[in-house]
């Protein structure tokens, strides 16, 4: 407790009422997909912001305001972790809120919560893993390129988009997505296997909206932060957004050789992220978005 708090708790009741304070933070994006100029949701990027809010001792809760679609499921799972240490060493409820969309990966990090509360429009699930690429068999003779590749392992080069499909690589890709799928699973049933229900295509990778997401047993309710915030700890209380903090110093050009460096790291950085824009752009249009 602060120095003010205490201060103020000695003060007349008028004088001394000090509203509540809810953190709240705001976890977006797609998980793990970044490029220099779009940085993806990663542990590295949220920890502060979630020590920051598990810090505060005026209310025994912790928000967490979820929008993504999924991504990364080591971030994702390394998220939900920070998230469950945070609340035990800090003996904090954690009330996780979905936005438009909690699915895959992002619903992975929603199930860190003690109570999930979504919108009626939110969609909520797509428990399971994708992997989905191009293939360019014929491209490269078209257009009169020839492929080289050297590898000094016999499967190195398994899964390239230019050579046709091996049966034995898909079926390894098929092994390690369903080992992955099983920590996905029991992570659900572990945090949720008391509400959940037993419908068959709950962990088929299939998504809902939120009122179908409650009769699953994947939310607890539906509401909003604000609404659900002064239920429960007072019409005074006060939402705190945690959010890092951002420098105003300008990037330092360099001249010469360096700026002509700078100039083609800028350029590559835009090629990175026109393509990991286009990644994200896919992953949100899966659920209309």
């Amino acid at each position: 407790m602060s120095f003010f708090t205490r201060l103020c708790k000695r003060l007349p009741v008028k004088l001394g009422q000090v509203a509540p304070v809810l953190p709240v933070v705001r976890l977006q994006g797609t998980i793990g997909l970044a490029s220099p100029l779009r940085p993806g949701l990663t542990l590295a990027s949220c920890a502060t912001n979630l020590e920051k809010a598990f810090r505060f001792d005026s209310v025994p809760a912790v928000a967490i305001i979820i929008n993504s679609p999924g991504g990364s499921p080591v971030q994702a799972r390394l998220i939900y972790q920070r998230i469950r240490q945070l609340s035990e060493e800090h003996d904090k409820q954690v009330l996780v809120f979905v936005e438009d969309v909690a699915a895959s990966g992002g619903y992975m990090i929603a199930v860190a919560g003690d109570e999930i509360i979504a919108d009626p429009s939110s969609i909520v699930g797509s428990i399971g893993v994708i992997s989905a690429g191009f293939g360019f068999v014929d491209l490269l003779e078209r257009i009169g390129v020839e492929r080289r590749m050297h590898t000094s392992g016999t499967r190195k080069g398994i899964l390239d988009p230019f050579q046709p499909e091996n049966p034995d690589d898909v079926t390894h890709l098929e092994t390690l997505q369903q080992e992955i799928h099983e920590v996905f699973v029991e992570m659900v049933r572990a945090r949720r296997g008391d509400v959940l229900n037993n419908d068959p295509n709950l962990f088929s990778g299939l998504f809902w909206v939120g009122e179908t997401a409650r009769s699953l047993g994947l939310v607890d309710d539906l509401g909003d932060l604000r609404s659900v915030a002064r239920a429960r700890f007072g019409d005074k209380v006060r939402l705190r957004l945690i959010g890092d903090e951002r420098s105003l110093l300008p990037r330092r050009q360099g001249v010469g050789i360096a700026a002509l460096g700078d100039v083609l790291e800028t350029r590559q950085g835009l090629a990175r992220d026109l393509v990991a824009a286009l990644e994200e752009r896919s992953l949100w249009s899966r659920y209309g978005l």
